[in-house]
């Protein structure tokens, strides 16, 4: 098959080949950018198949603008036995998109024309812009077609709101077109939107502890997951001291709850998705986006609320997770003052600063009692001359996992070891 008005042909990446990617996103029914073939349809192949998507996906994300998030898809195929690369690109509704290096110029933006990709006229950017569409999760496609939202029902069955026959279009959850929309995407049983919960043994990057995803399904069971972890991180720190042993929650759980809902609901899924991070002293979490259009930082210090992603807040809401009023935002500025907010035009940052008596003295996470220890602790105490290999055993742990629970036992002055490694015994102080 001969290139045509859906079709171009490329033997490999070359400069030009944003410029055909921005042809079909500006192109009604977009297209599709082979790589690995001639200019006659003839299969010439592709040495490294998977480093060449990663180079196409990144250059698609970081070289055209508006984000491209859910309009291309990189599928590897073979035509007579040769490996090619096949970009699926579909039509986007913030046109026009543009190389981002040229501006939004005749330079930048370009549309297919027959089998070529030509440069639009002034006047042609000037319309596709009046005709722009602020892009929102109901406009944005899903990357995938076929999703089921069976959880989703589940929790609206448990408030007593039984799902109708009209359930999804009632919320919101399809574009105009009757496709599936990203925030359906985000709801579905299924996605590939995952949040990570990242840990470190000090007060920078350094040092990582370790790093949990949550997501990959129902947004709303993504949510409650990282609840519960931070709930468990926050409710049972401890600190000891030279009498006694102080417990007490390291930061507001109300604040940290609202907080991390606020980032999920309102966060930009078009640039990516937010960043739970604990430190030893203290929790930041980060969404992508800055404030919405039209919300001031003096509206946003006073508790206004202006929804980014209203398909999310309908629903976050009906799980009583949300309120729409902004009531979120005063139990966190009732607990803190605005300095833990870090507003920039990409992200809000929210840093909750650890209660300072229970910020280890060495920058090194210490008695951090959670189920982990407890358990741990309890086999100690019951089996005290048992050694690693064996409280791994008892535990159900790694022989690495124990030797971490004891060291963060023995710099908390929890336990000492006496005696030697085989024929010693634990002492619990």
């Amino acid at each position: 098959m001969l290139e045509n008005n859906r079709i171009e042909y490329k033997r490999e990446l070359s400069d030009r080949f944003e410029r055909a990617v921005v042809s079909f996103l500006n192109y009604a029914g977009g297209g599709e950018v082979i790589i690995g073939m001639d200019n006659d349809g003839n299969a010439i192949g592709i040495v490294d198949t998977d480093g060449e998507q990663l180079k196409i996906v990144d250059r698609i994300r970081n070289n055209i603008k508006p984000q491209t998030l859910g309009l291309f898809d990189v599928v590897q195929s073979q035509i007579d036995g040769k490996d090619i690369i096949r970009v699926i690109v579909s039509c986007g509704q913030q046109r026009p998109y543009y190389i981002r290096k040229f501006g939004m110029s005749e330079n930048g933006c370009f549309i297919r024309v027959g089998s070529s990709s030509q440069p639009m006229s002034e006047q042609m950017i000037e319309e596709l812009i009046a005709k722009r569409q602020r892009i929102t999760l109901q406009t944005m496609p899903s990357p995938r077609h076929n999703l089921t939202f069976k959880q989703l029902c589940i929790y609206y069955e448990e408030k007593d709101l039984e799902p109708t026959e009209q359930f999804i279009e009632s919320l919101d959850l399809r574009q105009s077109s009757g496709e599936f929309n990203y925030a359906a995407y985000l709801l579905a049983d299924g996605n590939g939107v995952s949040i990570k919960v990242a840990s470190y043994a000090g007060t920078d990057k350094v040092d990582l502890l370790e790093t949990r995803e949550y997501g990959n399904r129902c947004l709303i069971t993504a949510t409650q997951r990282i609840l519960d972890r931070l709930d468990s991180e926050n409710r049972t720190f401890a600190k000891i001291t030279s009498k006694n042993r102080i417990e007490k929650e390291r930061v507001n759980t109300i604040a940290l709850r609202e907080a991390v809902i606020n980032a999920i609901v309102h966060n930009d899924y078009t640039k990516g998705v937010p960043l739970v991070e604990i430190f030893t002293d203290r929790i930041v979490i980060t969404s992508c986006g800055g404030l919405v259009e039209g919300l001031t930082e003096s509206d946003f210090f006073k508790c206004r609320s202006m929804p980014r992603n209203r398909e999310l807040m309908r629903v976050f809401r009906d799980m009583e997770l949300v309120e729409q009023i902004g009531s979120g935002m005063s139990r966190i500025l009732k607990a803190y003052d605005r300095s833990i907010f870090e507003l920039t035009p990409s992200f809000t940052v929210v840093t909750f600063p650890f209660e300072e008596a229970f910020i280890p003295p060495n920058g090194k996470m210490i008695g951090r009692i959670t189920d982990r220890t407890k358990t741990t602790l309890d086999v100690i105490k019951e089996t005290p001359t048992s050694t690693i290999a064996r409280l791994a055993e008892l535990t159900g742990k790694s022989q690495r996992a124990i030797s971490r629970d004891l060291k963060e036992y023995k710099d908390g002055a929890l336990i000492r070891r006496e005696g030697a490694k085989r024929n010693g015994r634990w002492i619990v102080l």
